[in-house]
């Protein structure tokens, strides 16, 4: 299948403002890319691209004084198929599991395990090593946090967004992720896009995505605590251990957000005619 995918963001400057953007696919989705506009920058200004420590491939540059638009459109090339269910998975212990994956067992920013431990615990204790205690932790972070684009907050971390209740996919996201390090289960943020495809249409504002992936069996699975079903088309953006290490934007000065659009959807054509 093809998905169409992309977006508009506006920004206006007061003065000159060092800008670093994490918008570009993941290196992991570049050969399934069909065609493509890369990031485009209106005005144009020198880019400079570099893969930071968790693998993604970031844009960095000084916006000028004024508006600046930020613009990418693509069709890439999709399997089509839900997300991986692999039911049998096993936990590695913690003396197995290789080393880069060490990282994803720490608390972070986001993520605080120090304040989550106990919680876990009791709640997961006795539940079914490997893909079964992952998905009892997606259930209830699911059941425990009320989705809406009004909750969105940046500064929410893991255990503020259990204890208030609501939030949106990155708080989700943050949750279950939380919860399984503190079950010695290496878990890593993602974000990127998901559009509404095998699902009733949303007519809400599109958005880019979070879930998260943990690792069982040595390999990395697909997790999703907001929709807790397997998916079809999610298109990786960035990793990281939270949200802060896969921010699609950071902005060094004072700016003002005018406009941000998102797409991703089914198409049948790998062209990039004007979209309707």
């Amino acid at each position: 299948m093809l998905i169409r995918l992309g977006f508009e963001i506006r920004y206006r400057f007061p003065q000159a403002t060092p800008m670093l953007v994490t918008l570009n696919l993941h290196d992991s989705r570049r050969a399934d890319v069909a065609i493509a506009q890369e990031l485009v920058l209106t005005p144009g200004v020198p880019l400079h691209q570099y893969h930071d420590g968790f693998g993604n491939l970031c844009t960095r540059f000084v916006a000028p004084a004024g508006t600046l638009t930020l613009f990418t459109d693509a069709v890439v090339r999709d399997t089509g198929w839900t997300d991986d269910v692999a039911l049998g998975a096993q936990q590695v212990p913690v003396y197995q599991l290789p080393d880069d994956t060490l990282v994803y067992l720490l608390g972070s920013r986001y993520c605080e395990t120090d304040k989550l431990m106990e919680q876990a615990w009791s709640l997961f204790g006795n539940t079914p090593l490997g893909w079964g205690r992952v998905q009892a932790i997606c259930d209830y972070v699911h059941q425990r946090i009320t989705f809406g684009y009004e909750y969105a907050d940046a500064t929410r971390s893991a255990a503020q967004g259990l204890e208030g209740g609501r939030g949106v996919c990155r708080d989700f996201a943050h949750a279950a992720i939380a919860l399984c390090r503190c079950m010695n289960i290496p878990a890593r943020y993602c974000t990127g896009y998901l559009g509404d495809i095998g699902v009733p249409y949303d007519a809400s504002p599109m958005d880019f995505s979070a879930w998260f992936e943990a690792y069982l069996d040595g390999r990395w699975y697909t997790f999703d605590a907001r929709h807790n079903t397997p998916r079809i088309g999610r298109v990786l953006v960035a990793r990281g251990r939270d949200a802060a290490d896969a921010a699609i934007s950071n902005t060094f000065g004072v700016n003002t957000l005018e406009s941000f659009v998102v797409w991703c959807a089914e198409t049948t054509e790998a062209t990039l005619s004007p979209r309707s």
